[in-house]
């Protein structure tokens, strides 16, 4: 198995972030273990990966809506950031920055409905660049 990083979204509303993401970004449920908003899921986007889990503040796993913001930004590489960021924008999340080309990237950032900030964009050169 190669080595990768998957982020693991703690959030309220487990599965309404579940049908969110799915919606937003086109997330495909892999795995999903228990009910209702007590659930652990993971999903992919292509070929990234990633967990929504119900948060537990007992085991100091809080969601962003309890924390009053979040601690972490995910970068989704898209190869067409403008539809999947209007798809985003039309299932539910805030825009924080329309998709621009700033700092030799296509991208834009929003927030989606359980508090998360994601940037939905896309490098124009192979990247990263050669030195």
């Amino acid at each position: 198995m190669p080595t990768a990083i998957a982020p693991e979204l703690f959030v309220r509303r487990a599965s309404a972030a579940v049908e969110f993401y799915a919606e937003a970004f086109g997330a495909v449920v892999d795995h999903r273990v228990g009910e209702g908003d007590d659930i652990v899921a993971h999903l992919s986007v292509g070929d990234a990966t990633f967990w929504v889990h119900a948060e537990a503040p007992d085991l100091g796993n809080a969601s962003p809506e309890s924390l009053g913001g979040c601690t972490v930004r995910t970068l989704l590489i898209v190869e067409d950031p403008d539809a999947v960021f209007a798809r985003g924008l039309a299932a539910g999340a805030h825009e924080i920055s329309p998709v621009d080309d700033e700092h030799g990237w296509r991208v834009g950032r929003l927030r989606d409905p359980f508090g998360h900030h994601w940037e939905i964009g896309r490098p124009p050169i192979p990247w990263p660049p050669e030195h």
